[in-house]
């Protein structure tokens, strides 16, 4: 019933669950609290506080965190609704408390902010909706009804409706005003933490895909010289069985399949990269490798290697790490989707750094969110145009996330801006009028070591 109740919160519901022991030790703390202002109100400024129902409201909280802990086990975790419920609990027996102890003249009012902001922190933002309105629904009741304070004389302790008035508004505002800010930074939190993991596991996909090309080149290699030796002892079984045709098709067979098992080998063993001598490459074979899975997606993808001046004319040979090979592909990707017809993938070296810029012909970024590129989860992009222009998925700007922390990741530098002005008309764009993003590597991040390639292959664990 109390699901049906709160159907309206159900869409919320988060998979990261609050833990029920979370509110449970907060609760002990708010209880501990509430006693030791009780009796120093009591024993220490003589205010005579109606302490049964004080002791009461007290005692209620404290069987409800009896109940919650023999009944449930450690590990519980809250739904939206039962995490509402116990707050809800929360909120209404503090405003009881506040109700009999002089309303908002009672400073501790100001604790009403809490189950607000642990609600703003850790559920969803409709269900912070509810229990701050609620939460400003019992204080503005709080100061029309209550109970006043009244010392043992039986003088009432009065402030003055400014101040009360104040302390109102300064309660409602810091209502709206924490609840607003902590579901701010708690969503983007949580949007940095989900875009860190699909980093990871990017990462961690790219990696496998590495060490199984590394296993299938390693078996290619090893499997090479058997192969061939079958080959060869099976030709020469062959010119000795010409006058037993029932053998030579058993020799024949055999030295097909040694073929088809080479043919086999040689084609997975493409992707292998655990060969010493494949870890590294020239840099422009490495942006192609980057770019192969879109070359043929209708677009023109151009490649421009240039040394500047003072430099080696010969293309720098670099490390073919996944995280820079995955993060160029993203960033290509990219590219390749808003573009009109090409792309331009230019390199340039000195002895000192590497530079890699990746250019298009579309749109370019748009100005109100050129400054987040590169943040998980920005929807605003450049998707304004009809979803055939982006058939692949809906961009949400993860993708540009993992690019960029992974290429940070391996000491790039990256920057991200428009080729020209975005209010120049069609006819006076360049060819070149679309997005750049530009990574500066130092030499030493990048280059491969110059003996790398010497030495054993080495064994492959499994």
């Amino acid at each position: 019933m109390v699901t049906a109740s709160f159907g309206f919160l159900a869409a919320g519901t988060r998979s990261n669950w609050i833990r029920l022991r979370t509110l449970i030790l907060l609760r002990w703390m708010a209880i501990a609290g509430q006693l030791t202002a009780i009796t120093v109100a009591d024993r220490v400024y003589d205010l005579d506080l109606p302490l049964g129902l004080c002791y009461l409201a007290v005692g209620a909280s404290i069987i409800a965190n009896l109940f919650s802990m023999f009944l449930f086990p450690e590990n519980k975790r809250l739904t939206e609704v039962e995490a509402l419920m116990t707050l809800m609990f929360d909120l209404s027996q503090l405003s009881f408390l506040v109700f009999i102890t002089g309303g908002l003249t009672n400073p501790f009012a100001l604790l009403v902010l809490a189950p607000v902001t642990i609600s703003a922190s850790a559920l969803a933002l409709r269900t912070t909706v509810v229990l701050g309105a609620v939460a400003i629904l019992l204080v503005t009741m709080a100061a029309f009804f209550h109970w006043p304070l009244r010392f043992e004389g039986g003088g009432a302790l009065e402030v003055p409706w400014l101040f009360e008035f104040g302390f109102w508004l300064a309660i409602v505002v810091g209502i709206l005003f924490l609840g607003l800010y902590s579901h701010r930074v708690a969503m983007e939190i949580r949007s940095m933490s989900d875009a860190l993991l699909a980093t990871q596991m990017a990462l961690a996909r790219e990696q496998k895909l590495t060490d199984l090309g590394g296993v299938v080149a390693a078996a290619a290699h090893e499997l090479g010289t058997p192969l061939a030796t079958i080959k060869l002892v099976s030709a020469e079984l062959m010119d000795e069985l010409r006058d037993r045709p029932d053998l030579l098709e058993d020799a024949k067979l055999i030295r097909d399949q040694a073929d088809r098992c080479r043919d086999i080998l040689r084609d997975m063993g493409r992707v292998g990269k655990d060969d010493l001598h494949l870890r590294q490459a020239p840099l422009g074979a490495a942006l192609r490798e980057a770019a192969e899975p879109h070359m043929a997606r209708g677009k023109a993808v151009l490649f421009q290697m240039l040394a500047s001046d003072g430099s080696s004319a010969r293309q720098p040979t670099i490390l073919r790490r996944p995280e820079i090979i995955h993060g160029l592909r993203n960033l290509i990707q990219n590219a390749v989707d808003f573009s009109r017809s090409t792309v331009w993938v230019e390199a340039e070296w000195t002895d000192r750094t590497v530079t890699v810029r990746i250019i298009d012909d579309g749109e370019g970024f748009p100005p109100n969110v050129i400054g987040r590129i590169g943040d998980p989860f920005v929807r605003a992009r450049r998707s304004d145009a009809p979803p055939s222009r982006r058939p692949e998925y809906e961009g949400m700007g993860l993708g540009l996330f993992i690019a960029k922390t992974l290429l940070e990741r391996s000491g790039a530098e990256l920057t991200f801006a428009n080729a020209t002005d975005p209010f120049l008309t069609p006819e006076e764009r360049p060819e070149r009028c679309g997005a750049v993003v530009e990574a500066v590597w130092a030499m030493t991040d990048l280059a491969a070591p110059a003996n790398l390639s010497h030495g054993a292959n080495q064994r492959i664990e499994m």
